[in-house]
């Protein structure tokens, strides 16, 4: 069964006419903010556990631990060592993996309004957990209500990203789905300076507000999806082409469409003649695509940022940081992370992914080994210490260049450069992949942290420097610049690669013959 589709451009990199219209730019606007609702509970869950009233009321051995350290100069780092304590972070990302793969089922298998059904399910289900989260008495509460947080999460990551790749002109797509990410650390900065504000609220009930305020961003996207129009792509998935280049032509701001719309019908019949996307994925001729959604994702998460965005003020605790200086610290990381957003914004359509993804790589490897020495020359292997001032600011200057790196290459581009490559017919299932890989990671990563910081110490900061090494030398030698490439043509960059050639041209003739006719070959 022949699924590739050879574009009517020779070089495989055809700029289809068009330019971005406002409705484009608006839509994009309002899709990518389901990535709001991914930051803040990223930047609020590690605030609401540094909070002593929090920690009192659902994890009091946890706070006796964090007292007892601060009365006789204890391990600073096992004090925040508890399971049930991380279980509250990572349980949303367990839910999210699940949700993932049922919304998965349900686009396969063409249900109206696909894409935006999703988006508006997910910011449903997140209002929920808010509520339940803001309300809770005890521990099985907050975790329903993490679960809840995670199956919203899980159908906005699956949606948002090919919502965006497949509404983007392709020399703009870049720019436009790194708009998730924006998003994604806009949500943690909003989220970080919301823990600031409600730590200091007499009484000690600063905690659910910043909880239950989640349902501000969850009512953007479960709004806002309500609005949105269908992708082309969607349309004519579902069967309605005369739509569909109605869209197309609205979309890119001219009635010059006949190619692209060509592309997308041939891309279409492609798709048709998948029965079994799951099945389809594990072919020799998807492996580039199927490692690019298991490795990008795999690897984002063994760059310790979620350890960071996640219990940064436990971190700062950790460092010597009061609780107010702590949740500060986080403002500040969060701040640094939302402005170095930008700068992928920016540049990832001008000097293309590869560039962003190595620079980011250096950096973070020079931030991870520097944050390790300067914890083991102050910490050592007993954890007991006094850090002074000075020291522990430098600390967090070293922290904030190392969210720096990541947040202009693996943060948004982890996001951008799976859901551009996957073809259509393969598309719902390589998206799935891609988000279950992420939120397993997440979870395992997050599960395993303050347990590995007990154990490792200053350690730890060096195994995440190894992986950096590692994902950089990956990107190095796998990784293809997909810069301006239109989705449709997206085949002829893995032909021309040095390595995933040998896996795609070996059905070059029944690509063309794909190409021309549209039809399928057993």
């Amino acid at each position: 069964m022949a699924v590739a589709v050879v574009p009517s451009s020779s070089s495989g990199r055809q700029d289809y006419p068009g330019r971005l219209t406002l409705f484009v730019f608006m839509a994009c606007l309002v899709a990518a903010t389901g990535g709001l609702i991914f930051g803040y509970d990223i930047g609020i869950s590690g605030g609401v556990t540094s909070m002593d009233p929090f920690l009192s009321r659902f994890f009091p051995s946890v706070y006796r631990n964090q007292a007892a350290a601060a009365a006789d100069d204890g391990n600073q780092y096992c004090k925040f060592d508890s399971q049930l304590l991380t279980l509250f972070t990572s349980s949303l990302y367990v839910a999210a993996l699940v949700a993932s793969n049922m919304i998965r089922i349900l686009l396969s298998s063409g249900t109206p309004g696909g894409l935006r059904w999703s988006m508006f399910a997910g910011g449903v289900t997140f209002l929920a957990g808010c509520v339940l989260n803001g309300a809770a008495v005890n521990v099985a509460m907050l975790i329903l209500g993490r679960v809840l947080l995670g199956v919203g999460v899980g159908f906005a990551n699956q949606s948002v990203p090919v919502y965006l790749s497949e509404m983007a002109p392709a020399r703009m797509r870049g720019m436009l789905n790194n708009g998730f990410q924006l998003m994604i650390t806009l949500g943690v900065f909003v989220a970080n300076l919301i823990n600031y504000g409600t730590a200091r609220i007499a009484g000690g009930w600063g905690w659910r507000l910043s909880l239950a305020l989640a349902a501000v961003p969850a009512a953007f996207i479960t709004v806002g999806s309500l609005f949105l129009p269908d992708t082309p792509n969607s349309l004519l998935e579902r069967g309605h082409p005369e739509e569909a280049k109605r869209m197309l032509r609205r979309v890119r701001g001219t009635d010059d469409v006949g190619a692209e719309y060509d592309d997308l019908v041939a891309a279409g019949e492609a798709s048709k003649a998948v029965s079994r996307p799951w099945r389809d994925i594990l072919r020799r001729r998807y492996r580039p695509q199927l490692v690019m959604a298991v490795a990008i994702p795999l690897f984002q998460q063994l760059t310790g940022i979620n350890v960071i965005m996640f219990y940064a003020p436990v971190l700062f605790k950790t460092l010597g940081f009061g609780g107010g200086a702590s949740l500060m610290s986080a403002v500040i990381t969060g701040l640094i992370n939302f402005v170095a957003t930008f700068v992928s914004v920016v540049t990832v359509d001008r000097f293309g992914r590869r560039v962003l993804f190595l620079e980011g790589g250096a950096q973070m490897l020079a931030g991870q080994v520097a944050v390790g020495a300067l914890l083991g020359a102050k910490l050592g292997w007993s954890g007991v210490a006094a850090i002074p001032p000075a020291y522990a600011v430098g600390v967090v200057v070293v922290m904030c260049a190392y969210v720096a790196g990541f947040a202009w290459s693996w943060g948004p581009l982890a996001w951008l450069v799976p859901s551009e490559v996957m073809p259509l017919e393969v598309r719902p299932a390589g998206q799935s992949i891609t988000v279950a890989v992420n939120m397993l990671m997440t979870f395992a990563v997050a599960q395993a942290f303050l347990l590995t910081l007990c154990r490792l110490k200053f350690m730890l900061f060096f195994v995440f420097a190894a992986f950096v090494v590692a994902m950089t030398l990956f990107v190095v030698f796998f990784v293809p610049e997909t810069k301006g490439v239109p989705i449709e043509d997206m085949a002829e960059v893995w032909k021309a690669h040095w390595y995933w050639k040998r896996f795609v041209t070996e059905d070059s003739k029944e690509d063309i013959e794909m190409g021309c006719t549209g039809g399928a070959k057993n």
